[in-house]
């Protein structure tokens, strides 16, 4: 790099606007396609069963999208300032911009906005993504970044995670994240065994497997919670510290946990106190079709041989 009017110059970045990463948007879709593709079937479903299976497969689809969507997920721990602060190394330029950070379980997302975007000249809207996930190398992303030229504040969030760092932020999140994920990939193994169990002659089986699910969700969430108890380092941007707190991802994680929890020992209850009731509510279709049997009028088989040979007189006569 050389210099330009007294300044370093910088590498022109394509600017990116905050979004959904491409694995959870394919998770999102994937499941949105089997939901669909359930509701097409269901009015071909009688009765009131059909109320029955409409809320359990998407019950049990939200808790399987959940489970896999919260690991590509950057919600599980946010914050964000607005402050005035500076834009670029070895410039005395400063921008009013909003700053976010966004945690997740593979890295952490940096968000950089103008207020307004139009500003110093060009436009102010950043959105660089940080990957500590196995196989993924977090410095040499970072000094890809100071190559770059990146925006000072989102240089200054991004140098705090490095493993170089004294603030250990990035052992901790890390350490946390894989845990984390781990569990969860566990608890959607349960998750398909569950629904397998239930579909057969074995729902204790399959509420055991709900409830092990469950466990394994809120593992997830404990594990990546015991980062709180570590004193974290102050991030300070301008006269402003940025402060996190958890995000979407981990409170939906949480309550999908005690869901399976909630679930799974209602079907292990009514095993034991009702297992009658409990086969007769997990087999609706079933009875369904039996009442409908039931109901219906009987059936009359006519042979119309039976008229012919029936109305015929046979006598028989012997002349001697």
């Amino acid at each position: 790099m050389t210099l330009w009017n007294g300044e370093l110059s910088f590498y022109p970045q394509p600017r990116h606007a905050p979004g959904f990463s491409v694995p959870l948007l394919i998770v999102i879709l994937v499941f949105l396609a089997l939901a669909a593709s359930f509701l097409l079937i269901l009015p071909g479903i009688r009765g009131h069963s059909r109320w029955f299976w409409l809320v359990r497969v998407l019950l049990s689809l939200f808790i399987g999208a959940e489970i896999v969507a919260v690991n590509f997920s950057a919600q599980w721990s946010v914050g964000g300032i607005n402050t005035n602060t500076s834009y670029k190394a070895f410039s005395a330029a400063r921008v009013s911009a909003h700053v976010g950070l966004h945690i997740g379980l593979e890295g952490i997302n940096i968000t950089l906005t103008g207020t307004p975007v139009h500003q110093l000249n060009e436009t102010i809207d950043y959105n660089e993504h940080f990957k500590w996930r196995l196989g993924e190398n977090y410095a040499a992303e970072y000094w890809e970044a100071l190559e770059k030229g990146l925006p000072d504040p989102v240089l200054y969030l991004a140098e705090k995670f490095t493993p170089s760092s004294p603030c250990g932020l990035y052992r901790q999140y890390r350490l946390a994240g894989h845990f984390a994920s781990a569990a969860l990939w566990v608890a959607f193994c349960f998750w398909l065994l569950s629904n397998a169990l239930l579909s057969m002659p074995v729902p204790l089986h399959g509420g055991l497997a709900l409830l092990t699910a469950g466990a394994f969700a809120l593992f997830s969430t404990f594990a990546f919670a015991s980062i709180s108890s570590v004193p974290l380092c102050p991030l300070r941007l301008g006269s402003s510290t940025l402060t996190t707190h958890y995000g979407a991802a981990f409170w939906v994680t949480l309550a999908t946990g005690i869901l399976c929890l909630l679930l799974g020992v209602a079907v292990v209850s009514l095993h034991y106190s009702r297992p009658s009731a409990l086969r007769t509510f997990l087999d609706q279709s079933v009875k369904n079709y039996g009442s409908q049997v039931k109901g219906s009028l009987p059936l009359i088989l006519n042979n119309p041989l039976h008229k012919q040979f029936g109305a015929l007189d046979l006598t028989t006569s012997t002349n001697l």
